[in-house]
């Protein structure tokens, strides 16, 4: 999750607020590629996830990286939880899960070249101490009692707060986890064409993704559960956002839908105050009940954002949130993926036509049928399978477009980063899919052998 945001002066105007968002605007030479990817860490003897301190654990991991590998500490209240280099943050989800939110990148050839060193730079540090790092959507047996959470005053309020807006919330912050990837937009006009795309389109990133078919030991019924859990988080900040497909959508409209969205709290001199519940609208008056009679700040604005979690969302630039955690293969796919139907007008184009006649009914049943049937989900005569392979062939069309080389050149493009995509669209076969085939078969329900067998 993200860190305190910063360089933002007084609100003097509402105008701020969606200008905020407009500035993220970018001429399409400056569109950058941003990867996020997070990991669940676990003792390689005992299979037991990590703890924040002690011999084997997160803070030793992050210490090898900043001792061994060079990274910068970032603390909170003398505590070690977040690193930066070049670009990128290290950083840690509330269940001690280690995130890599990678520096914004002009290609995929690029992310992948920067996962796979942080991956290996992870991998010198954790063999050292006995822990090892596996990708998954959710954790496959640990309960809520077996994850500690990570000592960030952020995250003790919003652990508070779960628990009143939701069912699942907790589960989210400490069992699950996601790849993500954050792109640009040139205009108004385009954020908007992006968005919809983005939206009406993020179960098929779920599908194919879809990673996390078993919680607390067991097969959970769904191919990924990491969805099914954020289905019942928090109706106010999550969801497919059917707003935004209707006519008015712009950067204002989205700010009118944030200024709804309850706060979480206020960052102050380093520490977090309390504004659960709260209303940004009254905070724009003076009237915040944490903070009587003072005005936010842009930075306010900006951190306000960042406890926003639909499937899809903007800031300065748009995320999407719908895929899960996994092989590291994947966790260059999902850049490639999006980069294609995204960065391409033509594909861009393409893709919307796909979707757009869509109902807001079929776009959150895509959503539903897609967590727990990936590619074999159905809805009102849409076959997931044959949508994959339909918005796959225009992803691999987008990047062909690009044809952004890597190599030295000796690559022509980014195509092949869908390999693994391409693959399961050919076998019908997800991650979760073939998890539960090793389950039922040579693993004979030896739940165990997962970590052997899929970490990193």
């Amino acid at each position: 999750m993200s860190i305190p945001q910063s360089g933002g002066g007084p609100i003097e105007s509402h105008d701020q607020l969606a200008q905020y968002l407009a500035d993220g605007c970018k001429p399409v030479e400056a569109w950058r590629i941003g990867t996020e990817h997070e990991k669940f860490g676990y003792c390689k003897d005992t299979h037991e996830p990590i703890p924040y301190a002690g011999e084997r654990s997160v803070l030793a991991v992050l210490e090898g990286l900043r001792d061994v590998h060079g990274w910068a500490p970032l603390t909170e209240d003398g505590n070690l939880i977040g690193l930066e280099k070049d670009g990128a943050n290290v950083s840690l989800e509330p269940g001690g899960q280690l995130e890599l939110s990678g520096a914004p990148l002009e290609t995929i050839h690029e992310t992948c070249d920067e996962v796979n060193a942080h991956l290996r730079e992870v991998k010198d540090v954790a063999d050292k101490v006995g822990v090892g790092f596996i990708g998954l959507g959710a954790a496959p047996e640990w309960s809520h009692e077996d994850m500690p959470l990570m000592p960030k005053g952020r995250y003790k309020l919003m652990d508070a707060y779960m628990g009143k807006v939701g069912t699942m919330g907790r589960v989210m912050m400490r069992r699950t986890c996601t790849v993500q990837v954050n792109l640009d937009f040139a205009s108004e006009a385009d954020m908007v064409q992006k968005f919809r795309v983005a939206l009406a389109l993020q179960p098929v990133a779920t599908a194919l993704f879809a990673n996390s078919p078993f919680f607390e030991g067991k097969p959970n019924g769904h191919k990924s559960w990491r969805s099914r859990v954020w289905r019942d988080l928090d109706p106010d900040r999550t969801g497919m956002l059917p707003f935004v497909f209707e006519d008015g959508m712009g950067f204002e409209r989205y700010v009118d839908y944030a200024l709804d969205v309850p706060m979480y709290f206020v960052y102050r001199d380093g520490v977090y105050i309390d504004a659960l519940g709260m209303s940004f609208r009254d905070f724009l008056r003076g009237e915040l009940p944490a903070l009587p009679g003072e005005e936010p700040t842009l930075s306010d604005w900006a951190d306000h954002l960042t406890t926003i979690f639909p499937e899809a969302r903007i800031k300065k630039f748009m995320e999407m949130r719908g895929a899960d955690g996994g092989p590291w293969r994947r966790l260059c796919a999902l850049p490639a993926f999006w980069t294609g139907l995204l960065y391409d007008q033509s594909s861009l184009d393409a893709a919307w036509d796909v979707a757009k006649g869509w109902s807001t009914e079929q776009r959150e049943a895509l959503r539903v049928a897609a967590s727990e049937s990936a590619l074999d989900a159905r809805v009102d005569g849409i076959d997931m399978h044959d949508l994959a392979r339909e918005v796959l062939d225009i992803a691999e069309a987008g990047l062909k477009a690009r044809a952004r080389p890597g190599a030295g050149g000796l690559i022509p493009d980014e195509t092949h980063f869908l390999n693994a995509l391409r693959e399961s669209v050919d076998t019908g076969q997800t991650p979760a899919d073939e998890l539960l085939s090793r389950y039922h078969g040579e693993w004979d329900g030896d739940l165990g052998r997962i970590y052997d067998e899929f970490s990193y």
